[in-house]
């Protein structure tokens, strides 16, 4: 079966980095699309970054943008999201999801695969 298991989430303080990753298992990593998403409290469940399976070619949220840096390692089947200079409202818990091809990269229902999540709290 597939499976996407993600980890590094915690607790930081406001200006401080984390790494997330994401370890794939079940499926032909290399051809995947991999991305991020994110849910917070009381808000639907957003786009963050998204890299395609050969090319690295990568998109981020506007939010994000010259913060956080989306990328992968096939060899490993792994995908990352490095977060820099992070703030209070980057608190949520974030999913890593896998999709064959893409239409529009930032809706979720595209995607086929999802991890179960990892939290990232930013404390002022």
């Amino acid at each position: 079966q597939v499976q996407l298991v993600e980890s590094g989430g915690g607790l930081v303080q406001a200006g401080d980095s984390l790494r997330l990753s994401c370890t794939a298992s079940g499926l032909t990593f290399s051809r995947y699309y991999m991305g991020w998403f994110r849910q917070a409290p009381g808000k639907e469940r957003e786009f963050v970054a998204v890299i395609s399976g050969r090319s690295g070619s990568a998109y981020y949220e506007d939010s994000v943008k010259g913060r956080f840096t989306i990328s992968r390692d096939n060899a490993k089947n792994t995908v990352y999201l490095q977060m820099n200079s992070l703030k209070p409202e980057d608190t949520a818990l974030y999913f890593c999801a896998a999709a064959t091809t893409l239409t529009d990269y930032s809706e979720s229902r595209r995607y086929s695969y999802w991890g179960q999540g990892t939290q990232v709290t930013v404390s002022s």
